[in-house]
This record gives C-alpha cells, sequence and structure tokens, in this order.
C-alpha cells in the first residue's frame, strides 16, 4: 500500500488571522501568508529574496483553532490543496488562487512550543479511552 499524500506549503504568517463564517456558518479562518525564498550562489550560499504573499483559508473547528493559536510572525506547516478561481475587477476577470488548508501546525523545526496532550472535545467522541490500572499501564495489552 502506498503512502498517501498532500500538497503542502510552510512559511509565517504575515498578518494576524480573520474569523468570519459561510453563508452556511461555517467558520472560514483566513491567513495572509509569506513563503521565504532564496537563491544558491556558486560558491554554495544562500541570498535571501523577497518573501511571496498568498491567501490561505481553512474551514470548521480548526478554523476555530487556527484562528485562537496563530498570530503575526507564527511559522507554520499546512497540507491541503490549491484552489483557483476568478475575481471580476473592473470588467475583467482576473485569477486568483488560494491554498485551502485542511491541516495545520506550527512548524516544530522553527517555534518552540509546549504539547497539550489533553484530548480534545471531539477526540473524546471519536477513540474510546483504555481502561487502566492504577500504575497508568493500559489493561490488556
Amino acid at each position: 500500500m502506498s503512502i498517501p499524500t498532500q500538497m503542502s506549503t510552510a512559511g509565517f504568517v504575515a498578518r494576524n488571522p480573520q474569523l468570519t463564517h459561510t453563508r452556511d456558518n461555517v467558520a472560514r479562518c483566513y491567513l495572509l501568508i509569506g513563503v521565504e525564498h532564496s537563491r544558491k550562489e556558486t560558491d554554495g550560499t544562500f541570498t535571501p529574496l523577497e518573501p511571496s504573499y498568498h491567501d490561505l483559508v481553512i474551514y470548521g473547528a480548526s478554523a476555530e483553532r487556527a484562528n485562537a493559536q496563530f498570530r503575526k510572525g507564527d511559522n507554520f506547516v499546512a497540507s491541503g490543496y490549491v484552489h483557483e478561481y476568478e475575481v471580476v475587477r473592473d470588467g475583467k476577470a482576473v485569477p486568483r488562487e488560494e491554498f485551502v488548508a485542511r491541516r495545520i501546525g506550527h512548524d516544530a523545526a522553527r517555534t518552540r512550543y509546549r504539547v497539550d496532550r489533553q484530548p480534545t472535545r471531539q477526540a473524546e467522541v471519536e477513540e474510546p479511552r483504555l481502561n487502566t490500572q492504577p500504575t497508568g499501564q493500559p489493561v490488556g495489552l
């Protein structure tokens, strides 16, 4: 069986997130993101170039968590897909694109953080808890 993969992107949050809701009242978090670029020189060094800026959106409960956890300057890694669309400006169709994240998290290579292993409400409902002995060891394993 092959490993399932998805498109991903990594960068930094260029502006604080904006939480809105769709017409169907689904949470939508918008992030303006920056992606750093560099050029490799003939001597093996890298010259930093100007970052490019892009739109990233995420929906549902993940949008609410992203809005609460991310701030301007945070480094992230996200997986999802690119959504291409057009907007009409001055009577002309202008092509646009946004990265629709299905998952997003802080970039462990660039961020110091603590992990909260308390289950989220959703995880408690979906994942049955193992019975444990007083030692904390799972029963029956």
